[in-house]
């Protein structure tokens, strides 16, 4: 069950939510559903590049949480987002090399909350996630994070290999959590750096991996053979802090 603040339905509400200064995160439209007010919201979110998931009547019938979506449900963010250039001057206001953290797909919000909270504690200057197939700032994202939404900048980018590129003509270097990399506590991780964390199930995608500069593994000795996202964000996250405050 999404939450109920999250969830916007029926055609004007969908509508008046686009047309409004409401990020929309993800909608969902009835097939065959082709109506005037339809087709409407469909070009607007295909206007604002909105990504718009084409589901049976009954996928709507069991998201809905009043019953009347008519047809279409949008999911909106709880919290607004920030840019990537607002995370590279925080960092120049402080005076530091910059440290983000991007996403490759995380899908469960309780990760990305967590992953968040990670963020503002180890200090890093921001959270990118992409637009598309992954999870955006809900509000059970804003409670897994425990408050740390409120100050941790999160933007939304539509590519994240492209934006890895455009980072690194601003001097970052990339990154990547993989089992099948060097050691972490084997790599220099100073500097202007972007950690990047693949997604649950499949880890970080072939493009991405590709524009990373650097793979580090996390030294595991147990019987299984990966650790859940969030963590392994957390246990990169501070051996990044270690290293910095090394020098």
């Amino acid at each position: 069950m999404r939450d109920a603040e999250s969830v916007i339905e029926g055609k004007n509400a969908v509508l008046e939510a686009l047309r409004s200064d409401t990020t929309v995160e993800k909608l969902y439209v009835q097939k065959q559903a082709g109506d005037g007010p339809i087709q409407t919201i469909i070009r607007e979110a295909k206007k604002q590049k909105i990504y718009i998931d084409f589901v049976p009547k009954e996928r709507l019938d069991q998201m809905s949480e009043t019953k009347k979506h008519q047809g279409v449900i949008a999911i909106i963010a709880a919290y607004a987002y920030a840019t990537v250039e607002d995370m590279l001057q925080a960092a120049r206001d402080k005076n530091e090399p910059p440290f983000l953290i991007l996403l490759d797909g995380i899908e469960d919000p309780h990760n990305l909350g967590a992953i968040i909270r990670t963020a503002n504690l180890a200090g890093a200057h921001g959270v990118v996630i992409p637009a598309h197939r992954a999870c955006g700032l809900t509000s059970t994202v804003a409670r897994a994070s425990a408050g740390a939404i409120n100050y941790t900048p999160v933007a939304k980018v539509t590519n994240i290999s492209k934006t890895m590129e455009k980072l690194k003509d601003e001097g970052l270097w990339f990154v990547a959590s993989d089992m099948d990399g060097t050691f972490m506590y084997d790599m220099d991780l100073k500097g202007p750096i972007g950690l990047v964390i693949g997604n649950e199930g499949d880890g970080i995608s072939p493009l991405v991996k590709k524009n990373c500069d650097l793979i580090a593994a996390i030294p595991m000795t147990g019987d299984i053979d990966s650790l859940n996202a969030s963590v392994a964000c957390g246990v990169l996250s501070y051996e990044i802090v270690r290293q910095r405050r090394m020098g």
